[in-house]
C-alpha cells in the first residue's frame, strides 16, 4: 500500500473514531487543527473530509461542515494491501465499459466504482482525469465525470488514429540500429507467431494476447508520452473485440496472425513500403472485425 494511502485510509478511520464520540448536528474542527491532530498534511484532511461527505457522514462546506449521522463499524476502511495498481485500473475500467453493461451518458458515481475497482477513490480521480482526453468518458460541467461509451464513431475515428501511430512506429521501427533490442524482441514474437500458427485449432483463443504484444512492439520504439497514453486505450480496446465476436475466430485468428508475419518480414528486411503497406491492410481488417463485432452487439 502506497505510504500516501496509508496516511488517508489511517486518518480516515481516525476521524470515525472521532465522530463517533460527537452528537449529529455538532461542527467539525478546521483543517489546520484536525491535520495537527492526526499528524498529517491538510492535503490528506481535505481528501478524508470529502470522503465523509460523499458517504453521507458530513454535510456543508468549507468550515460549515457538520456531522450527519454518526459513523458505523462498516465505513471504517480496512487496512490492508490489497489496492490493485495503475496498469490492473486500466484494464478493468475499459473492460467494464467494453463490456457495454452501462449506457452512455451515465455519471460515475466515485465511490462506488472505487470500491468495485479496488481503490482508494482520490486515485480513482486521478485515473478519471487521465483518461479524459480519451474520448471515452467527460468532466461534468458541475463537478464528476460522465460515461460518453463506445460507439461506432469512436470505433472508426480511433481505428483512423491508430493507424496514423503505428505507421510512424514502423517508419522509426525500420531505422533503428542493428543491436537496438527491439529486433532481439521482434525475432522473439515471430517465433511465437510461428509456434501460435502450428497449434491454431486448439489455441485459437490465445491469439488477442500475442496481437496485443506485437502491436505494443511496434509502438514501444516511439518515446512520446502522449502516443504511450492512447496507445493503452487502442490496444485494450483491439484486445477486447476479439472476445466480443466469436463467429469465425479460429480462421480470423489464423489470417490475423500471417497478416502480422507479412509485417514482420517487411520489417524485418528495413523495408518501410512494404511494412507500411501490409500493416494498412491488416489494420484495414482488425477495424473491419471491430466494426462487425459491435453490430453484433447492436452498436453499430
Amino acid at each position: 500500500m502506497a505510504r500516501t494511502d496509508t496516511r488517508f485510509r489511517q486518518s480516515h478511520n481516525a476521524m470515525l473514531d472521532m465522530l463517533s464520540g460527537m452528537a449529529p448536528g455538532a461542527g467539525l474542527p478546521s483543517e489546520v487543527q484536525l491535520a495537527a491532530q492526526f499528524g498529517v498534511s491538510r492535503t490528506v484532511i481535505r481528501a478524508v473530509v470529502q470522503k465523509l461527505g460523499a458517504d453521507g457522514i458530513l454535510q456543508g462546506s468549507g468550515r460549515g461542515k457538520r456531522l450527519l449521522r454518526v459513523p458505523k463499524p462498516k465505513d471504517h476502511l480496512p487496512l490492508r494491501e490489497d489496492y490493485i495498481g495503475r496498469d490492473e485500473l486500466e484494464a478493468r475500467f475499459l473492460d467494464w465499459v467494453l463490456r457495454f453493461d452501462v449506457p452512455a451518458g451515465t455519471a460515475l458515481n466515485i465511490t462506488q466504482l472505487a470500491r468495485q475497482f479496488m481503490v482508494p477513490p482520490h486515485a480513482l480521480q486521478e485515473f478519471l482525469a487521465s483518461l479524459g482526453q480519451s474520448g471515452l468518458i467527460e468532466r461534468r460541467p458541475r463537478g464528476g465525470w460522465r460515461l460518453l461509451g463506445f460507439t461506432a464513431d469512436y470505433a472508426v475515428e480511433l481505428s483512423e488514429f491508430r493507424q496514423v501511430l503505428e505507421l510512424n512506429a514502423i517508419r522509426v521501427f525500420t531505422t533503428l540500429p542493428d543491436d537496438h533490442p527491439a529486433w532481439a524482441a521482434l525475432a522473439s514474437i515471430r517465433e511465437e507467431h510461428l509456434d501460435l500458427l502450428q497449434r491454431i485449432e486448439q489455441d485459437f483463443h490465445d491469439f488477442s494476447r500475442l496481437d496485443g504484444r506485437f502491436h505494443a512492439l511496434l509502438n514501444s520504439v516511439v518515446r512520446n508520452r502522449f502516443v504511450a497514453e492512447f496507445q493503452k486505450v487502442i490496444s485494450l480496446i483491439f484486445h477486447y473485440h476479439y472476445q466480443w465476436d466469436k463467429t469465425m475466430e479460429r480462421f480470423r485468428n489464423e489470417a490475423a496472425i500471417r497478416e502480422h508475419l507479412t509485417i514482420i518480414a517487411a520489417l524485418q528486411a528495413r523495408d518501410t513500403g512494404e511494412a507500411k503497406a501490409r500493416a494498412r491492410a491488416h489494420l484495414a481488417t482488425s477495424k473491419e472485425t471491430l466494426l462487425t463485432s459491435m453490430r453484433g452487439h447492436q452498436l453499430a
